[in-house]
């Protein structure tokens, strides 16, 4: 018996009893609700998606779902997602919009949130855990018996939810972090690397969305040779192992990586985790996958609104902190996340619904202190000053008809020659050295106009501000950065159009004050104040304001290329897309939770520049130090006018003019641009 098939057994011989009892009782109410109209049938309807979840896991521990089919692989899956794709959505019982018209405001919010969770536990039941599923099924019960007394209140029901998240939050938040942290707690690392690879039907083992990009990845990636797979895993390990040497980390004291990837993408990820056992990582892999309905995803992005208070963050913070705890003797040995990304799918502009569930002021401040003080435990005791992480990114099938083109060119970006790039900008370092601030320009309809206070350098003969960065923890390679001084960098941000973390933004404008945001919005709703509550909700996380964390400039013009030679720049992802141009991101900054680390640059200078005053306030309350988040904006080149470094006599020395870079030393980085800036 493996170590995971022992941790599972635990669990069953903990929770079978309950959960053999608790479907009993379901199969009751998915027959014969006793309730009429359409809560009888939301009762019907949940009931029965949680017994499809008992089946999947009585053939998960049977072992009848390793010999599944591809045919019964979809056939569930389209039970389990069927619902929620498409047109189905509208009147399915977990949109919000619906549920209130079809139940009644008194149920309806409350009802589509725990349908939401339920779904959520969807890959637990693949690997037959059965933790969530008893959980949630005792609670549908639960309020099930509430309403069987017609004297019931709704405010007795949605204590009952309360109750719930409060009184399991630890079992909640230790299967999280043992996830996190814990190889034998792994349920995914027999499938990936003992599964048929040939076969789609290992793609539904992992109880994730299936769709066509996950389907198509893996009949592409099937295509290509053995030695083509690793030398795509070599670029992604090689990045990881190269972003400790960079900045002088032991590697050697890790024993952990977290290997994040992307349905369909099997190939590639089990190449990588033979590479990190050479170097004596064991891997816990995640997989993801495209979403079934992403309007779906927003619409319960803030459920937690139901049953959020401060009693319930400090639940919450408790039990992660005794989670922690737990693992204290491995937490040090998690060495970070290794990221394969994925881009193409169209971008996103959501509707604002009134039915959905909305934080409240103080919640937002409550979720703002949960993000920020779970960080600081976390990083406490997997010392987040010796971590690393890398990135990388590869186009799925949405992207359109030149899918394996883009491919392939995705490729040769990701293996760029380091070397070039990495003395090209080190000449644009040697001038944005001299400056006092950059001072940014935008054109063609690009209204940016932003001076960018760069740090005082006391020895420009040993010191330097940017980081000269080539590919190791964000790949590919193609941009030097700093940590701006937040007192003087002041003017507007505006991009055209930029997408960010699966949402698309049109006209995104922030104003600066002294590093600080001080307003904000976009253009993609009729009303200004929506797209600047879009703004708030998803870019600023719910601050305040924010700082400019990151000030740089991307150098990967060979992207940007691709970007317009196949009409994808609305596709690219952050990775790729804040290599293209001039960007900057709010937030934290690149060196959160590490700031106290001495790096160099390859010619030996000091990058000093790793702080800002927000970033400094750690070695008193670091609880005001940190936002846990960090989002680059991006400006392309053919919305750029002018990046000119003013020195502090006023002498200014330019490093892009109209979109090309004019410093002596970097004319080569103009070639792929020609074509585009006339």
């Amino acid at each position: 018996m493996t170590k995971y098939e022992e941790y599972i057994s635990r669990i069953r011989e903990e929770f079978g009893e309950r959960l053999e009892l608790v479907m009993g009782r379901l199969e009751e109410i998915a027959g014969d609700p006793a309730m009429d109209g359409e809560i009888g049938r939301y009762f019907s309807q949940v009931a029965s998606y949680l017994l499809l979840q008992n089946s999947i896991v009585k053939e998960a521990w049977s072992g009848e779902l390793e010999r599944m089919s591809a045919e019964r692989g979809a056939d569930l899956n389209r039970q389990l997602y069927g619902g929620i794709s498409g047109e189905n959505y509208k009147t399915h019982l977990s949109n919000h919009r619906y549920a209130i018209s079809a139940i009644g405001e008194d149920y309806g919010q409350l009802f589509a949130a725990v349908y939401s969770r339920i779904m959520a536990g969807n890959s637990l039941v693949f690997e037959g855990n059965i933790l969530n599923l008893t959980l949630y099924a005792e609670l549908v019960v639960e309020i099930y018996n509430l309403l069987e007394d017609s004297e019931t209140t709704p405010e007795e029901v949605r204590a009952s939810v309360y109750s719930f998240m409060h009184d399991n939050a630890e079992l909640f938040q230790e299967r999280r972090i043992d996830g996190m942290l814990d190889p034998d707690k792994d349920g995914v690392m027999e499938l990936l690397m003992e599964g048929d690879l040939s076969d789609t039907a290992h793609l539904y083992r992992y109880g994730l969305y299936v769709g066509r990009d996950e389907l198509e990845s893996a009949r592409f990636l099937n295509t290509l040779s053995q030695e083509e797979i690793q030398a795509m895993a070599d670029t992604y390990t090689e990045g990881y192992r190269i972003g400790f040497a960079t900045c002088g980390k032991d590697i050697t004291k890790k024993s952990v990586v977290e290997i994040r990837y992307p349905l369909g993408f099997e190939r590639m990820a089990r190449a990588a985790v033979c590479n990190f056992s050479k170097i004596h990582l064991r891997s816990i892999a995640k997989p993801y996958s495209s979403s079934a309905n992403k309007q779906y995803d927003y619409d319960h992005r803030e459920d937690a609104a139901l049953w959020m208070d401060k009693a319930y963050i400090e639940r919450t913070l408790e039990c992660i902190k005794t989670a922690l705890e737990k693992n204290k003797g491995i937490a040090p040995g998690y060495g970070g996340p290794a990221v394969i990304e994925v881009f193409g799918e169209e971008p996103f502009s959501p509707e604002t619904k009134s039915e959905n569930p909305k934080y409240s002021s103080k919640q937002q401040q409550l979720d703002v202190q949960l993000q920020n003080e779970s960080m600081q435990l976390i990083y406490s005791y997997i010392h987040g000053e010796e971590r690393s992480f890398t990135v990388i990114a590869y186009p799925v099938a949405s992207i359109g008809d030149r899918y394996e083109e883009i491919f392939a060119k995705t490729v040769e970006i990701n293996t760029l020659d380091y070397s070039l790039y990495q003395t090209m900008q080190q000449k644009l370092i040697d001038v944005l050295d001299t400056a006092d601030y950059v001072h940014i320009l935008g054109c063609n309809g690009n209204r940016t106009d932003l001076k960018v206070k760069i740090w005082d350098l006391e020895d420009r003969s040993r010191q330097t501000a940017f980081e000269n960065c080539v590919a190791d923890v964000n790949i590919p390679v193609g941009e030097v950065f700093t940590s701006p001084v937040l007192e003087g960098t002041n003017g507007k941000l505006h991009v055209s159009q930029v997408y960010l973390e699966g949402l698309n933004y049109l006209n995104l404008e922030m104003d600066f004050t002294d590093g600080m945001i001080t307003s904000y919005g976009c253009t993609n709703f009729e009303d200004p104040e929506e797209g600047r509550k879009y703004v708030f909700d998803n870019v600023l996380h719910h601050h305040t304001t924010l700082p400019m964390g990151e000030f740089a400039i991307g150098t990967n013009t060979t992207a940007f290329r691709m970007a317009r030679d196949y009409d994808i720049a609305d596709k690219l992802p952050i990775l790729i897309a804040e290599k293209t141009g001039p960007h900057f991101a709010v937030g934290d900054t690149c060196y959160s939770y590490d700031e106290d680390n001495v790096s160099y640059n390859p010619d030996g200078k000091v990058i000093v520049a790793r702080e800002n005053a927000i970033s400094a306030l750690r070695k008193t309350d670091a609880s005001k130090a940190y936002f846990n988040c960090h989002t680059d904006i991006t400006i392309p080149y053919d919305e750029l006018g002018a990046v000119i470094a003013v020195q502090k006599d006023g002498a200014e020395v330019a490093i892009i003019r109209d979109g090309r870079f004019v410093v002596p030393g970097t004319e080569e980085l103009n070639v792929p641009l020609e074509a585009f800036l006339k």
